[in-house]
């Protein structure tokens, strides 16, 4: 791994032990310049996750606990009448004030609220009034969601579900890793151990270079393949749609830089595919033989790589 990354990583696991392969998830979503949604049950340690991420990498923080009576304004900003000068004057909101938003229990809030996210997810700025206001670069979401405890909770709308990069799960510890957290969390917050290693504009260079990967037209054709098949499949009634193999793309280009290639392979496609697709695949309600797992990885199996036909021996020439 690049060693600016690796700084951020180490910092990231002073707060969160024995997940490295989730930080890691989250260094490539970060890279890739999308939006991640942490679903799991409480107490995991999502929020501290959120918040040592901001930390290392010197990004503004935001949160903001959605609860129903949470307001799009809340999030965009409003418009108010300055007696002194006769005019309407604009006050920012949540969203204008940081790098990093953290949405959590984004599925308590209404969905007028949920849908005054997705103009600021997809293009990076506000709306008020008829006037747009830039929000602050880079910009990145990490909304949380549980699983249980339902009551007052309602399903993100799939357009909203959409625009997040990747769905990933922390999930319990193992013994070791909860044996660290308590033997940490005796004395001090471990948060407070975790430094600045990388700042925004640090972070910026990385995603344009991040962009420049390399992807040869074999490795388009495998998404492009993999995304029409699950269209097709006999189970799915919503397959994955164009933006979503932009993401795959984008996803597997980071995955790459993470590594530290100029190129991406049909292996960093496979590798990053369920994350950032599992949560765009619908099932017919008469598919119950079959969960969404199962017919990505059908379609991993079906969909030749193109690894396979020697392409990776020649990308190394």
């Amino acid at each position: 791994m690049r060693p600016q990354l690796e700084n951020v990583l180490r910092e990231v696991e002073k707060a969160i032990v024995g997940k490295r392969d989730v930080i890691e998830k989250i260094l490539t979503a970060l890279l890739a310049e999308g939006h991640i949604l942490l679903d799991d049950v409480p107490g995991v340690g999502k929020t501290t996750l959120a918040v040592a991420l901001s930390r290392a990498v010197g990004l503004a923080f935001q949160r903001v606990q959605f609860t129903p009576d949470v307001l799009p304004s809340d999030l965009v900003g409003f418009s108010m009448y300055d007696k002194a000068s006769s005019e309407f004057v604009y006050r920012p909101g949540a969203l204008n004030a940081a790098n990093l938003v953290l949405g959590d229990e984004i599925n308590r809030a209404s969905s007028k609220t949920q849908s005054a996210l997705l103009e600021a997810m997809e293009e990076r700025q506000v709306t008020v009034d008829g006037k747009s206001y830039p929000l602050k670069s880079p910009f990145l979401v990490i909304a949380t969601e549980n699983s249980v405890g339902t009551a007052g909770t309602q399903h993100l709308p799939y357009a909203q579900m959409d625009r997040f990069l990747v769905r990933l799960s922390l999930g319990y510890p193992d013994y070791e890793a909860q044996m660290a957290m308590l033997r940490d969390r005796q004395a001090i917050n471990p948060l407070e151990n975790v430094s600045c290693v990388m700042s925004a504009e640090e972070l910026l260079s990385l995603q344009r270079e991040a962009r420049a990967v390399t992807v040869k037209d074999a490795i388009l054709d495998y998404i492009t393949r993999l995304t029409m098949a699950s269209r097709a499949h006999e189970a799915v009634e919503v397959g994955i749609s164009p933006r979503g193999a932009l993401f795959i793309d984008r996803m597997a280009k980071a995955r790459a830089f993470l590594e530290n290639r100029d190129y991406v392979t049909g292996g960093d496609v496979q590798a990053v595919f369920r994350d950032v697709c599992a949560h765009r695949v619908l099932l017919k309600e008469s598919a119950r033989e079959y969960t969404v797992d199962q017919v990505l990885d059908e379609l991993l199996k079906k969909v030749e790589n193109p690894d396979r036909r020697g392409f990776l021996a020649g990308l190394k020439k």
